[in-house]
């Protein structure tokens, strides 16, 4: 099935920043945290970098996760930020957890990172290398890198299964979303030529669920 991109726009309504942040996505990004503690099984204490955090809950799970790390989290939808910082704000975690508004490509942050972080931020980028290319400019050497993302379905029938499975009791605008984001997913092909492409060897990427891929590894 051929990718169809989403448009350029990024989640800057009020409304649908906050229909976001009150859905359910709650068993996909425990996964994340799960994968993540399976690709750095040791205690993890340095600063990371998430790509893309929306309204942040992953940075939450990881920063109560690992009580000695301390997280930038990038958007650049000020209204997900805006949200972001109301919900950080509320775990007492606005001392480890740094809010920026963002595009990507980001290069030379102020500081290297121990572990770069995204979910479901790729699909969204029309250029793939704007993420790789942020993820080399500002993970430091040994970094730990876990991006996951949904995996682009075979046939618009199983885009249908997806979407019925998964949001058949969603807003409206989640289940839209959530289908246009199925249809300008990429395959594991495409994204094994992305990381070739940026020379990201020491990455591999792979199907972890019925509907996500992820990339995961060290940088040399």
């Amino acid at each position: 099935m051929k990718r169809i991109p989403e448009p350029e726009e990024l989640m800057d309504e009020a409304d649908q920043a906050l229909a976001y942040a009150e859905a359910d996505f709650s068993a996909s990004n425990e996964f994340f945290i799960q994968l993540f503690e399976q690709l750095h099984p040791a205690e993890f204490t340095g600063q990371a970098l998430d790509l893309g955090c929306g309204p942040a809950d992953i940075p939450i799970r990881f920063a109560r996760r690992y009580p000695r790390a301390k997280v930038d989290a990038l958007d650049g939808a000020q209204a997900m930020l805006d949200l972001a910082e109301k919900a950080i704000e509320a775990d007492g975690l606005a001392q480890r957890i740094c809010l920026h508004c963002q595009y990507l490509p980001a290069t030379r942050l102020d500081k290297t990172y121990d572990a770069v972080l995204s979910n479901s931020l790729l699909h969204h980028l029309n250029d793939p290398q704007d993420l790789w290319s942020t993820i080399l400019d500002n993970a430091g050497p040994g970094a730990t890198v876990l991006v996951m993302d949904l995996l682009r379905p075979e046939s618009p029938g199983q885009v249908d299964a997806l979407v019925a499975q998964y949001a058949s009791d969603a807003p409206e605008v989640l289940r839209r979303d959530f289908e246009a984001s199925l249809y300008a997913a990429y395959t594991l092909e495409e994204v094994q030529a992305q990381l070739a492409a940026a020379s990201l060897d020491g990455l591999t990427v792979s199907q972890v669920s019925d509907r996500h891929l992820a990339v995961q590894g060290r940088l040399g």
